[in-house]
């Protein structure tokens, strides 16, 4: 769709992560970049070490590398969104990314590694690259495995000391932006600190000292396995990534062997406990739980999260899988369906300082029904005029490509199953509409603009410009209004992609009112491209490159890239922090503008009159109180760079926090006259019952949101009603 050139393809479908699908090299991720909704393809190329370790002889470069090196730069500079120069600055960028892609939390090379290598390369990757030279690459990282070997030495030997753990001494877990040690003797402390810290978490899992001992011994030694098993595609794919992702964020290149896996995700027929995992540091980080997956369901796996642990059946041994690599722990997790699997989890909301969990889960494979839309009905809204509002709960924007490729005339789709839902909706006399697109991390264009033309007549719904600066315009064909009535449009942080599509539109035709928070701000579209093409007889060696090519601008000529689409009345659960979603990424493409199309606009009237409505409602809402005390506390945890390695320090701090957040929820449900569930650990048989209830208490939880949503569109019905009559129409 975007663009000329035969060989570049647009996909213009989200893969929504069934399974466990793994992503790495996600540096970038502080507070609310857990979960990076990306448009179209959600895929950043994981690590497939070989499973023998690599001799330092075979570290070298190939032919089909410099084969690629070349295409991927004239791929790059013809048809990369972002005209970017490969100069000495760009040169110092892609060092020092490379740099931090090897050692992220600086825990291996030291100042004076990084001083030589600045004044041997930080003028000359360019050039390198220009010539598909690529032993700067090697060079480096060579030095780094020795370094890893070294520091995994030390780490073994110091096992065998004893700590002191009533010292009052802190630990920095988070070195992200700390100096680089200075010399072998800080590093030496550093690692006596990591050691120390490691044996205390295990400590407060009630694990003892030999088996602490072996456990860590396994865990440092599967550190240099898996560092030792990277071979000469792995080293080039994390350079080309260090390259590729100075120029913006979500262009990436992937080995050939990916080929396969990556196609089985975009099927969609994973089975697991539907995740997608990311690789922070040494742990196995989750990302966003799919909706409708066991993960999700349990309500026990949450973003931010960290596999520590995983064990198969009821009562199979847990194995530490710490320093793995994310291909083997993803291996581990999935199974076929029915089968049980164990997660021993570090919750993020427990900070650094909390003991594992163990979660118990049945792997299942996703169905389309269970991402599929959603209704209920809010009764008696603002408790004078019956208002009643419908709720349509839209978790992605989905559509049955297969079946509409083979002329079914039922095949399933986001569009389909909402009209059906507004026509329930006229039947049972709803007198507005709220859709809900919270945590829609987006999907199907087509579906995004089919879904717009619900609501109005017809005319454009989003623009995508390509770089070569042609604009192609999406447009609703279909002059039947199913909906005009009032609505509402929901959204928050992770709302992304074609959530935010249908969003801005809905806004930029004044049909409806945005509420929530910010959305993620991902207004870019990219595409696959398989090197192999530009090359005879290629024979499906070279790779593949994930492209930014086009981004995407709303009818008013704004584009929903980096500031997302801001709502008309905003909930205090929303941060004034640039560290979430788009805003977060380094190198993110900057918000632009272009033409605005002409398009027909209703007036909403101003808004103040219900945001003043909304302010005075939720400042005494003790539901809301607790959202916004939540976040903020999850906020505070996330900010924290050192952690305690004062047993009993450690150990009050962790139950302070979990006795707060017990007591922050039963304040809450005591308010509305619930008891909430137990949140101790699940058991698949015995604990059924308290299952069902955690499930009923995120219900109430997320009705939080929807709720107020309700009431605002509540006070704007009422407004309207003297003025004319209820104009909902569904045909």
């Amino acid at each position: 769709m975007v663009g000329s050139n035969p060989e570049i393809r647009t996909n213009f479908v989200e893969n929504s992560g069934l399974g466990c699908i793994n992503m790495v090299n996600i540096r970038y991720m502080k507070i609310g970049r857990k979960i990076l909704q990306l448009l179209l393809i959600t895929w950043v190329a994981p690590l497939f070490a070989v499973d023998t370790e690599v001799d330092l002889k075979e570290l070298h470069p190939t032919r089909e590398q410099r084969q690629s090196t070349l295409i991927i730069n004239n791929v790059v500079g013809k048809y990369h969104y972002k005209k970017s120069v490969l100069n000495n600055e760009m040169s110092a960028a892609i060092l020092k990314r490379y740099l931090e892609s090897l050692d992220a939390n600086k825990r291996y090379f030291t100042q004076k590694d990084i001083s030589g290598f600045t004044k041997k390369y930080r003028t000359r990757l360019d050039e390198a690259l220009r010539g598909a030279r690529l032993d700067p690459a090697f060079e480096i990282f060579i030095a780094y495995r020795k370094r890893v070997e070294e520091r995994i030495a030390h780490s073994l030997r110091l096992l065998e000391r004893d700590f002191d753990y009533k010292l009052d001494e802190n630990y920095r877990f988070d070195r992200e932006d700390a100096p680089w040690a200075a010399t072998k003797k800080q590093l030496d402390e550093l690692w006596r600190k990591r050691l120390k810290n490691d044996i205390l978490g295990l400590r407060l899992t009630g694990k003892k000292g030999k088996d602490i001992r072996k456990t860590l011994k396994k865990r440092y030694e599967n550190t240099l396995h898996r560092t030792r098993q990277l071979g000469s595609n792995d080293v080039f794919q994390i350079f080309i990534n260090a390259y590729t992702q100075s120029i913006e964020p979500h262009t990436s290149y992937m080995l050939p062997r990916l080929a396969e896996n990556f196609d089985i995700s975009m099927r969609l027929s994973l089975e697991g406990i539907g995740a997608v995992l990311s690789v922070e540091d040494e742990y196995t980080v989750v990302l966003k739980t799919v909706p409708g997956g066991p993960a999700g369901l349990s309500g026990k796996v949450l973003p931010g999260d960290r596999v520590v642990g995983v064990g198969q059946g009821k009562k199979g041994e847990i194995v530490d899988v710490v320093g793995w690599r994310l291909q083997n722990v993803v291996d581990l997790i999935r199974g076929p369906k029915g089968s049980v699997v164990r997660l021993q989890i570090l919750p993020e909301d427990s900070g650094s300082n909390g003991p594992a969990k163990t979660i118990m889960l049945v792997r299942n494979k996703i169905k389309l029904e269970d991402q599929a839309a959603k209704k209920s009905i809010i009764e008696n809204v603002d408790g004078k005029n019956s208002v009643r509002i419908g709720v349509v709960d839209i978790p992605a924007f989905y559509r049955d490509f297969d079946a509409a490729s083979r002329g079914d005339e039922d095949f399933r789709s986001t569009t389909r199953d909402v009209r059906n839902i507004l026509r329930e909706f006229l039947a049972e006399k709803v007198d507005g509409v709220v859709i809900d697109l919270r945590q829609n991390g987006g999907g199907s264009l087509t579906e995004a603009t089919e879904l717009t033309g619900l609501f109005i007549p017809s005319g454009p719904v989003v623009q995508v410009k390509d770089s070569s600066g042609s604009v192609e315009i999406e447009k609703d064909m279909d002059p039947e209004q199913i909906y005009a009535g009032p609505l509402a449009v929901l959204v928050d942080r992770y709302s992304a992609s074609a959530s935010e599509i249908f969003a801005g539109a809905i806004q930029d035709y004044g049909r409806g009112i945005i509420i929530g928070e910010p959305t993620f701000g991902k207004g870019t579209v990219q595409t696959l491209i398989d090197l192999d093409r530009f090359v005879r007889n290629g024979g499906g060696k070279l790779g593949r490159l994930r492209l930014t090519m086009a981004q995407f601008f709303r009818v008013n000529g704004g584009s929903t890239q980096f500031r997302g689409v801001v709502p008309d009345i905003i909930y205090p659960t929303a941060s004034d922090s640039n560290d979430e979603g788009e805003r977060s990424l380094d190198n993110a493409l900057p918000w632009a503008s272009i033409a605005a199309l002409k398009h027909a606009k209703d007036s909403l009237g101003a808004m103040d009159i219900y945001r003043n409505l909304h302010q005075q409602r939720v400042k005494s809402d003790l539901g809301f109180n607790y959202l916004v005390q939540e976040i903020d506390t999850l906020k505070k945890i996330r900010e924290e760079k050192h952690i305690s390695l004062n047993e009993e320090k450690r150990k009050k701090r962790w139950e302070q926090r979990k006795q707060a957040k017990k007591d922050r929820k039963n304040r809450f449900f005591d308010s509305i006259g619930l008891k909430p569930a137990d949140d101790g650990e699940g058991d698949i048989d015995v604990d059924r019952k308290r299952k069902d209830a955690a499930e009923a208490d995120r219900k109430v939880i997320r009705k939080i949101g929807v709720k107020e949503a309700a009431r605002i569109l509540a006070d704007y019905i009422t407004e309207l009603s003297p003025r004319s009559a209820m104009a909902n129409t569904v045909r």
